[in-house]
């Protein structure tokens, strides 16, 4: 049972940004090459979602 936390934690904490990142990175990529496109607005649409790059950083005190 702790395994499977741990598991999706490290999807989460891991996995996840690295996919946004790579999909932004993508989007760059065609954008430069081709110019703006409906895939290229997708693919920044998603990574947005996913991890926004103006995300709100928590206050501790």
């Amino acid at each position: 049972m702790i395994q499977k936390r741990i598991a999706q934690w490290a999807v989460m904490a891991v996995a996840v940004p690295l996919a946004a990142a790579g999909a932004r990175r993508l989007s760059h990529t065609l954008e430069a090459r081709r110019g703006p496109s409906g895939v290229s607005r997708l693919l920044t649409k998603g990574a947005d979602l996913v991890r926004p790059q103006k995300a709100r950083r928590r206050r501790f005190f």
